[in-house]
């Protein structure tokens, strides 16, 4: 046997054993009972509390919002994408407010300039060319954009 060979094996034995020992301490208990993840997250993410109401739930209050969305561009959207989180809005009646975005920066976290954003996906302005002096929502109804409002 080559003498690197001699000196290399015990190094790579040391290696292989050290790593066995680091994986035993990291792995976590229930990693693979149940596929390649930890088992016991199910049960962790179940027991979260939740935030989020969901459209369905909005609509029973606030129908005709629900509609105007529907029949626009802005339909695949959840309510609460602009609005934040609004189950306790909605359980504990209105003592909750929600968010109301009317600034131009929160319109354009999703329709600003962006080259790599596919054009006929999301509907892009340069934020820094088109109407500066107004916010989006003089102009446009975010639950209808397309309709134009009047100035």
């Amino acid at each position: 046997m080559p003498p690197q060979l001699k000196r290399l094996l015990p190094l790579f034995a040391v290696f292989v054993i050290l790593f066995l020992v680091v994986r035993y301490f990291l792995v976590p208990e229930s990693f693979g009972e149940h596929g390649h993840y930890r088992f016991n997250s199910v049960e962790d993410n179940a027991n979260q509390e939740l935030h989020y109401a969901g459209k369905e739930l909005c609509a029973d209050c606030h129908e005709d919002q629900v509609e105007n969305l529907e029949s626009d561009l802005h339909a695949s959207l959840s309510c609460e994408t602009c609005h934040g989180p609004g189950l306790a809005h909605s359980t504990l009646e209105g003592s909750v407010t929600l968010l109301m975005p009317d600034e131009r920066e929160f319109c354009g976290l999703c329709h600003s300039f962006n080259p790599t954003r596919k054009k006929k996906m999301v509907a892009q302005v340069d934020l820094n060319d088109h109407n500066i002096e107004k916010k989006c929502i003089e102009c446009h109804n975010p639950h209808m954009p397309w309709e134009l409002t009047e100035e």
